[in-house]
């Protein structure tokens, strides 16, 4: 099993060749508008569009916590709406970073990037807003996706 590659950059600019899917983690209250989703906004319309009908929807679908929607947004990039986020505030249940969720959610991914031929590029997932541990999530990742072979990169984005 080779090692998450880290770098500094935009993961909304994945780098490498083939097919990339960018990876985040989304709230489910179908919140979208602070955060990474802004910079994935910024350069694609799709993924918030997406995200919403998916929303509205969830009494009919899959929507809800560990769920997974992927979007395409170009010839060769996809990027991968997860579930892992109960609400947006901390409460007495703690952050609202769901784990297990992130797990299940990343499980999913690792199908869809395997049949896809494609390498996930992601932030952080589930450290910024969602108040999550990078100790925490960096396992998850390497249990769920990087144990397929499937190649991943985490941008830390310059300031």
């Amino acid at each position: 099993m080779t090692a998450i590659t880290y770098v500094r950059g935009d993961a909304t600019v994945p780098h490498g060749k083939g097919v990339k899917v960018i990876a985040h983690v989304c709230n489910d209250l179908g919140g979208w508008g602070k955060g990474f989703v802004l910079a994935l906004s910024r350069r694609w319309p799709e993924p918030e569009a997406a995200y919403r009908r998916w929303h509205r929807g969830r009494a009919g679908n899959d929507f809800g916590l560990g769920a997974v929607q992927l979007v395409q947004v170009g010839t060769y990039t996809w990027v991968a709406n997860m579930v892992g986020q109960r609400g947006t505030r901390t409460g007495s249940k703690g952050p609202p970073v769901r784990y297990e969720a992130i797990g299940t959610a990343l499980g999913t991914l690792a199908d869809e990037a395997a049949r896809l031929g494609a390498s996930v590029h992601m932030p952080r997932i589930g450290c910024g807003l969602a108040g999550g541990s990078w100790a925490r999530v960096e396992p998850l990742i390497e249990q769920r996706l990087m144990a397929r072979g499937i190649a991943v990169t985490v941008y830390d984005h310059e300031s």
